[in-house]
C-alpha cells in the first residue's frame, strides 16, 4: 500500500492513528509510550484476577474446612518446629486425655507422639485432623 493510500484511509484521534486499509481491516498505530503504559495496565489486570481467583479459592477452602486461620503465635510455634499435634490441641483447650479418647489411643501413646518419640500412622493423623478441626497438611512434614 502507498503513503498516499494510507494517507487518505487514515484519521488522527489525540496520539492514536486509526488506519483502515483496503481489505478492511482497521488497525491502531499509537506511540510506544502509550503501547507500554497499555501493557503495563493488562499485566497489572491479570494479577488482580489471579489475586481475587486466590482469595475466593481460600474463602471456599475455609468455608469447606480445608483451611483454617490460625492464631499468630500458633503459627508461629508451628514455624519453629514444635510438635503440631501438641500445638494444635493446645489452641483447641484440650487436655491430653480428651483428644487421646477423641482419636481412640491412650493418652501414653498420644505422649509419645507429641513428644516426638512416636509418629504414628496416616490414619491416626487423619483422625488428629478431624478431632482437632484442622487439615491434616498441618499435622504431617
Amino acid at each position: 500500500m502507498s503513503e498516499d493510500t494510507l494517507a487518505k484511509a487514515s484519521t488522527v484521534k489525540g496520539n492514536v492513528q486509526f488506519i483502515h486499509t483496503p481489505s478492511g481491516d482497521d488497525l491502531a498505530v499509537l506511540p510506544r509510550s502509550e503501547y507500554d503504559r497499555l501493557v503495563t495496565l493488562a499485566a497489572e489486570a491479570q494479577e488482580d484476577a489471579a489475586a481475587s481467583r486466590v482469595v475466593r479459592n481460600s474463602a471456599r477452602a475455609l468455608r469447606e474446612g480445608r483451611e483454617v486461620v490460625l492464631p499468630k503465635a500458633v503459627a508461629d510455634r508451628l514455624a519453629n518446629g514444635d510438635n503440631p499435634v501438641r500445638v494444635l490441641r493446645d489452641w483447641r483447650g484440650m487436655i491430653q486425655g480428651e483428644l487421646a479418647v477423641a482419636v481412640g489411643i491412650s493418652q501414653n501413646y498420644l505422649s509419645e507422639i507429641e513428644n516426638g518419640r512416636r509418629k504414628g500412622p496416616a490414619e491416626l493423623q487423619k483422625k488428629f485432623a478431624r478431632a482437632l478441626g484442622v487439615p491434616v497438611d498441618l499435622l504431617i512434614d
